[in-house]
């Protein structure tokens, strides 16, 4: 495997994650602010590439803010592995970053070639069709579980229409 495609795989995972973090979650009320006055995330499109090895996966998920205060996320945890690391794209290179912008009445896209979430050192190495459990935690919002489909290596979720 080239440098490349293990950066792509690396941004791809870290994508997964972040979106995995946001989570779904509802209100009674409709208006996006829970009654404690935090932010509400919900989670769609989530996914992870089926890695090439147990060193590194990315992920990659829409997290969404139908709230009217704006939140980060700040982490991402999983039982695949220990060590979850939210990554940037700028300029074609990534770097992790402490916490990304979920703005309010907006949403956070982690996709393939941008922002995602990165999963190092894998304890195993899920195959297609598997699920990966995911917990996004945010500054304000309550933690949101997310199971991600584990999907072709190819797969890219701008060219399908699902979840």
């Amino acid at each position: 495997m080239n440098a490349r495609t293990t950066r792509t795989l690396a941004a791809a995972l870290s994508l997964t994650a972040a979106l995995a973090i946001s989570g779904c979650s509802s209100d009674s009320d409709g208006s996006g602010d829970s009654a404690k006055g935090k932010p509400s995330m919900t989670v769609s499109g989530g996914y992870m590439p089926e890695p090439v090895n147990d060193k590194m996966a990315g992920a990659f998920m829409v997290i969404k803010n139908d709230s009217k205060t704006a939140d980060k996320l700040t982490g991402v945890t999983s039982p695949l592995s220990d060590d979850l690391q939210i990554h940037e794209t700028k300029d074609q290179k990534m770097q992790q970053v402490p916490s990304m912008d979920v703005p309010a009445n907006g949403e956070l896209k982690l996709e393939r070639g941008g922002n995602h979430v990165m999963f190092m050192g894998l304890k195993n190495t899920p195959k297609v069709g598997d699920k990966v459990t995911v917990e996004l935690h945010f500054e304000k919002a309550d933690p949101v579980k997310v199971e991600l489909d584990v999907k072709e290596r190819t797969y890219n979720a701008q060219n399908s229409n699902g979840h």
